[in-house]
């Protein structure tokens, strides 16, 4: 019996440490992809027509639902505001409100969440197909690099297109929130757009919020790279890389920006 108790707990053991030395695995080949692409970004910048198309396929073409989303965001923010500053006899400040919480906090994380649910998944599939077709195996043979021709390109769009969008979320999210205050709610369109100038600060919150989306999209691209690289070259490994890459991409993308949430108020 107690044998039995020890070789069931030695499998256990031998179990996590498989895993934990999977994980430290993919971390480390994570970052040699971030390196690569790094370091053969020049080469990339050199056919800077094929970071234009990346940019067009993972920024414009996410556009819509960015607009959509922020427009009902900013209005059930300036709803939600308004029927709790007006308990303090505040209503007047629903325009800081909105434009604190969009610009600091929901601007970035839910551009970069919509971002990785749309254009995280398409990057990860598309080179998971690539991989599975032989296509990238096709471009070694062909002395053409990968890393230069599918990885780079694709690592700077995310990375320009992030906080654009991040900036169109914000800005629309605070016309939803203007329409809702005052055309509908009645608050005084003077006080709306001169409290929110007054309050929000160009440093501590406009450059706090695109130091965050530029980071969320160094890491929602890479993990889509990274996906769509390691994935098994079959149909249900695509689709579970996929699927990796939006949980990963969400987790990552809370956890940063706890961390630098945490980093900028103290500094």
């Amino acid at each position: 019996m107690i044998n039995k108790i020890i070789n069931m707990f030695s499998r256990f053991l031998s179990g996590v440490g498989n895993r934990m030395i999977a994980r430290i695995w993919r971390l480390g080949a994570g970052a040699r992809l971030f390196m690569l692409a790094i370091a053969y970004s020049g080469e990339s910048f050199r056919r800077f027509h094929l970071t234009l198309r990346e940019v067009y396929f993972t920024g414009v073409m996410s556009l819509l639902i960015i607009i959509v989303s922020a427009f009902f965001v900013g209005m059930v923010l300036a709803l939600q505001g308004y029927n709790t500053l007006q308990k303090y006899g505040s209503s007047e400040a629903i325009g800081v409100l909105v434009a604190l919480a969009l610009v600091r906090e929901l601007g970035p994380v839910v551009t970069a969440l919509l971002f990785a649910g749309r254009a995280g998944t398409a990057i990860t599939a598309e080179i998971g197909l690539m991989k599975t077709t032989e296509q990238l195996s096709a471009m070694e043979m062909m002395a053409v690099n990968p890393i230069a021709r599918v990885v780079a390109p694709r690592f700077w769009a995310g990375v320009i297109s992030m906080p654009i969008l991040a900036a169109l979320f914000s800005m629309v999210g605070v016309l939803g929130g203007y329409l809702v205050a005052v055309p509908l709610i009645g608050v005084d369109d003077g006080a709306f757009w001169s409290q929110m100038q007054a309050n929000v600060d160009v440093r501590a919150d406009i450059i706090n919020g695109v130091i965050k989306s530029v980071v969320f999209g160094v890491a929602c691209t890479m993990i889509a790279l990274f996906e769509g690289f390691d994935a098994p070259p079959t149909a249900e490994g695509v689709s579970h890389a996929t699927t990796r890459t939006v949980v990963i991409s969400s987790l990552t993308v809370l956890f940063l920006d706890f961390v630098l949430t945490s980093f900028m108020l103290v500094v």
